[in-house]
Order: C-alpha cells, then structure tokens, then sequence
C-alpha cells in the first residue's frame, strides 16, 4: 500500500497537468530584449553591419490543446552601421536607427507539462515607424524616403520556466524601408527576448 499510493499520486498529478494543457489558457505579461539589426539590399549598394539595440512592451497568450496564438505590442529600437556612397560620391558610413511600435501576431505550439515549456512559433510582424535617425545620407538610403510602416515574418524558440518567458527569434523584413531605392533596403534582425507573465486564467 505504501508503494501504491505514491504511485497514484504521481498518475493523478499528471493527468492534472496535461488537462490543464488541454483546455483554453490565457496569460499576459512584461517583455524586453536585445536586436540586432542589419540592412540588406539587392545588389551590391551598400554594406551593413550588425548593432544592437533594444525591445520593451507586453506580451499576451491564448491556448488551447498545446498550440497558442500569442499577440504582442512593443517599442523597438533598430540601429545599424550603413557603410554606401555620399551624395558626392565618396564612400561614407553612417549610424541609422529606427525607432517602430512592432506589433507581432505568432501562431505556437507549446511542448511539455507544467511550469516548464519549451515553444516554437512563427507568424508576422506589423511594424510602424515613429522616428528615424541617419545623420548623412548615402545613396539608396535617403531619409526622406523611409517608409511610416512595414512587414517582417518572425520565426523563433522559446522556453516557459515557472513565469519566465525566453525567446529568440529571427525576422526576415517583407517590405523595403525606402520607398524609392533600386536597392530594395529591408531590415534583418536577431533578438534575444525576456518575458515575466503577471497572471494568468486556465
């Protein structure tokens, strides 16, 4: 008897846990990370070089039967090194940074039982310009041109630890950021995100 009730009480707490994966969850939470940010163009305009920069806002999640749709809505800083011709000609290299509300809408599936997860997901990401910054302009590049608003598809792999929230992900930019540019500039970027969830409702 002694060995049959740890026993059941181990099956019991399992079958618990994977209802719980089963049925609709939802949670909100914080979220901030690190990017780093590169801008590629077709042909050989210009070159660029990864730099970082930062993301703060909130994150949302809704689930059900281990798959999840996960919203979320933050500030986001870009910044790159732009090394392309001057307006006279000459070679120069500017700093440009972005600063974009991104609005990422991920489809997910989640993978494990209990407190401990680990996620993929993939899906896109809305992002609107709310400043802009490139002290020379270089050909392909000028700043009058940038676009208010782009799209980026996200793919990533994430870990749920109690209510820590870990992800890194790529996004491949959809939509050049210069409206008038041969060089099709779109913005690549890394990031390394860190999540806390508030609360949640199972």
């Amino acid at each position: 008897m002694k060995k049959i009730l740890p026993a059941l009480l181990l099956i019991c707490g399992s079958v618990a846990t994977a209802q719980a994966q089963l049925l609709p969850g939802f949670e909100v939470g914080l979220k901030g990370g690190l990017n780093f940010s590169k801008l590629k163009s077709d042909g050989k305009y210009f070159n660029s070089d990864n730099k970082a920069g930062y993301q703060a806002g909130l994150y949302g999640r809704v689930g059900v039967l281990g798959f999840h749709v996960q919203p979320e809505v933050y500030i986001t800083g870009k910044n790159t090194t732009v090394k392309g011709q001057g307006e006279d000609g000459s070679s120069t290299t500017t700093d440009v940074k972005f600063t974009t509300v991104d609005v990422p809408v991920l489809l997910g599936k989640r993978f494990g039982l209990g407190p401990i997860g680990a996620r993929i997901q993939t899906g896109p990401i809305f992002s609107f310009k709310v400043d802009d910054n490139q002290p020379k302009v270089i050909d392909q590049l000028n700043p009058n041109n940038y676009k208010k608003s782009g799209t980026s598809w996200a793919f990533g792999v994430g870990a749920d630890i109690s209510s820590l929230r870990v992800d890194v992900r790529y996004e491949m930019g959809l939509n050049k950021v210069n409206n008038e540019s041969q060089a099709n500039p779109k913005i690549n970027m890394w990031s390394i995100g860190l999540g806390y969830r508030l609360f949640s409702i199972l």
